[in-house]
């Protein structure tokens, strides 16, 4: 079984089609079919199942899945560590993390990483919790950043802090005490989209049940930023992190509500793979990121 020939069959999953994987591999189709239909031939099982617009895993597919991106992953780990043989101190450092989290005093960290290590190639990519996990298992990136733990056995997770989650209004509504949750029933609240396996989104969903707030109250914004101007546009209320709006606090324009019984915070979590190849950049970039 070659290495090739699993980079098709991944390439075929994530893309759902033939045409895309050959863009993806820059391979032409009729190259991409041949050799899937030799790994196929190979196993004496079809992999995949033609569906409406494409194609979908088989159960021998879904079998072979975690094996085929173990391999690519250790691949990727081999040609990392001999790269790093020539500099300790450069070579590419990828790290994924939750949107939100790019409002945070992570991001100073990584800034200041990027300028001390001007030789390390630094890049980015935002996704939600679950899809970090993702891509830190199958070594798309080396680090991860998102909220809660992962429990699958092949990501290591570390928590880093934990982050306090507030209220947010517009600034009309300084200084108002409120006794509890519960009076906050009859808002218009903005919430993003609910995805499974959010951590972050569950808070949310506990704190909007226990006020009381039914899912037609519930305007889903998927964007930090515009869930932030419509609060300060008075839209509605909004609970998000504390340090996403430290610049808002600041200058004025929204306002964290005194709610007497809530009492919510997700832990930031560090996620890399169990057994992959850290560089000595990659490991540098964590000892910064604990100390954050």
């Amino acid at each position: 079984m070659e290495i090739e020939a699993l980079r098709t069959f991944i390439a075929i999953h994530r893309s759902g089609t033939v045409t895309g994987a050959s863009a993806a591999l820059f391979r032409s189709q009729p190259a991409v079919s041949r050799r899937l239909a030799l790994l196929e031939k190979e196993l004496d099982v079809p992999l995949f199942e033609r569906v409406p617009g494409g194609v979908v895993l088989s159960e021998a597919g879904r079998a072979l899945l975690p094996f085929a991106e173990a391999v690519l992953a250790s691949v990727q780990d081999a040609e990392a560590a001999v790269r790093a043989v020539r500099s300790e101190d450069s070579g590419p450092v990828t790290v994924a993390l939750v949107g939100t989290l790019a409002s945070t005093n992570l991001t100073s960290v990584l800034r200041r990483f990027a300028q001390r290590h001007p030789d390390v190639e630094l890049t980015l990519r935002t996704a939600t919790s679950k899809e970090v996990s993702d891509l830190v298992r199958r070594a798309d990136v080396t680090v991860g950043l998102r909220y809660s733990a992962d429990p699958a056995p092949e990501l290591e997770c570390e928590t880093l802090y934990t982050e306090r989650m507030v209220i947010a209004a517009s600034p009309e509504r300084a200084g108002t005490p409120i006794a509890a949750l519960s009076a906050l029933a009859g808002e218009r609240w903005l919430a993003f989209p609910e995805r499974p396996g959010e951590a972050s989104g569950a808070s949310v969903r506990r704190v909007m049940d226990a006020a009381g707030v039914a899912e037609s109250q519930i305007l889903r914004i998927d964007s930090l930023t515009a869930q932030k101007r419509l609060v300060e546009a008075g839209f509605g209320i909004a609970l998000v992190p504390e340090s996403s709006i430290q610049e808002e606090l600041s200058a004025g324009s929204l306002v964290a509500l005194d709610v007497g019984d809530l009492e919510v915070s997700v832990p930031v979590t560090l996620v890399t793979r169990c057994g992959g190849y850290l560089s000595a950049a990659t490991r540098t970039l964590l000892a910064e990121l604990r100390r954050a």
